[in-house]
């Protein structure tokens, strides 16, 4: 039965080629739209540069500049709609006269194209706006065209049956179409209240991403139920695919799903939240994370390098974080001296070197302690505490090996370093 009714579709496909496009007038019609098209594609190489240059020196604002910009690329479309427009009259005109059904479809289809492309421009998301501006001129060149009625029944013709319900390609294309809509729906509204989330001070940063995260996925899942029911197809259906159609999902999401689930564990216990200065167990990435999405974190370093972390990962491997708690963390620099200096004034000077830096607190004071009698040094550790690691580690202790340097300097301390002797023998 499938097999019969694709056959007659194609017959009946053929029939209407036959008697609609393989015709001398036909022919006329085509050289004419071929002719509009090339002279489109020149006015678009001469024109297009001097309104992206107008565009440019206007200094418009950067939305309506891109607008203007996306809408020149339609430069070729306007000017073979205003020649194919002229030639319509031109071809009631004695010597001239012949048919124009093909012209006026064509005329009709570029400015059913340019006014969607237009009016599409309003839609901020690539994809929605690339998504419904080819279904949306689909739909109008089939109506154009006469033929929308007899697509859609072809389309509802192609189909089988699952026990009392019929599946066919027009339920399966509505559908599509439906959940494409909702989701594109939900991704908006999602994002339009975890921007109102951010803005709210009575609730921690934690709970809100993680309020985020529940009413995006929350959104997503509703607006995939009601854009499948809203086409007609009936839910129970697809339980006979559930089984197959579950074991795919299971294993090609796997690692989705457990970063998905490993983020909103990361915000439940808080060991992790936007904010935090964290290092990874690699030691590569130190930094502060900007972002906590469903699939991964992005911790950016100070060399404004942004590692998206897989969120697993941040559970299943060591990390250390520098906020967890409290905010306070001690730093330590080891440093040596000459054996012809005073230990005991060494930890004097080492201590009033590093209160000089900035970022060291007053409290906890900072300490200083001999550690080891080395091969050519004493060898001293110094430790201090800083409450602003995002800002990184690196260059705090760069300011207390300076101040520890002048001191030095300034009390003639010698700082050994290694040094060769040779001796020359005379045979």
């Amino acid at each position: 039965m499938f097999e019969e009714e694709i056959l007659k579709f194609i017959q009946n496909a053929i029939s209407w080629l036959n008697g609609n496009v393989l015709t001398p007038q036909t022919g006329i019609e085509f050289i004419i739209i071929f002719i509009a098209f090339g002279l489109g594609l020149l006015g678009k190489k001469i024109l297009t540069p001097i309104l992206l240059r107008l565009i440019n020196q206007a200094n418009l604002p950067w939305r309506f500049e891109h607008i203007l910009k996306s809408i020149t690329g339609l430069t070729p479309h306007m000017i073979m709609a205003v020649l194919l427009a002229f030639t319509i009259p031109i071809a009631t005109i004695s010597p001239f006269t012949f048919a124009t059904i093909w012209i006026t479809a064509a005329t009709k289809l570029l400015m059913a194209w340019i006014f969607i492309r237009i009016a599409a421009q309003l839609i901020a998301n690539t994809f929605l706006r690339k998504i419904l501006t080819s279904a949306a001129w689909i739909i109008a060149a089939l109506s154009i065209l006469g033929i929308l009625d007899n697509t859609i029944s072809a389309m509802d013709g192609l189909g089988f049956k699952i026990g009392d319900f019929r599946l066919s390609v027009l339920s399966i294309f509505q559908s599509i179409i439906s959940v494409v809509l909702f989701v594109s729906a939900a991704f908006f509204l999602s994002s339009f209240l975890d921007k109102r989330l951010q803005k709210t001070t009575d609730i921690s940063v934690t709970a809100r991403v993680l309020i985020s995260k529940v009413i995006k996925f929350a959104l997503i899942s509703i607006a995939v139920l009601i854009g499948i029911t809203s086409a007609g197809i009936d839910l129970s259906v697809l339980a006979v695919f559930g089984g197959a159609l579950g074991i795919g999902i299971g294993f090609g999401l796997q690692k989705g799903v457990s970063n998905l689930f490993s983020g909103i564990l990361l915000l439940l216990d808080r060991s992790i939240k936007p904010g935090d200065v964290i290092q990874l167990q690699n030691g590569e990435a130190f930094g502060w994370v900007e972002h906590m999405g469903a699939r991964y974190t992005n911790i950016v370093t100070r060399d404004n390098i942004s590692y998206l972390v897989p969120n697993e990962d941040l559970i299943t491997q060591q990390v250390v974080n520098w906020s967890h708690g409290n905010t306070l963390v001690r730093m330590q620099i080891v440093f040596g001296v000459h054996y012809d200096s005073d230990p005991h004034f060494i930890k004097k000077i080492a201590i009033e070197a590093a209160q000089k830096a900035k970022r060291v607190v007053e409290e906890p004071l900072p300490v200083c302690h001999l550690i080891e009698f080395g091969d050519s040094s004493i060898k001293f550790t110094l430790r201090f505490w800083i409450k602003d690691a995002e800002k990184g580690v690196t260059n705090v202790k760069g300011d207390v090996f300076l101040a520890l340097w002048d001191a030095l300097k300034e009390n003639n301390i010698k700082i050994p370093y290694p040094h060769r002797e040779v001796f020359v023998h005379n045979s």
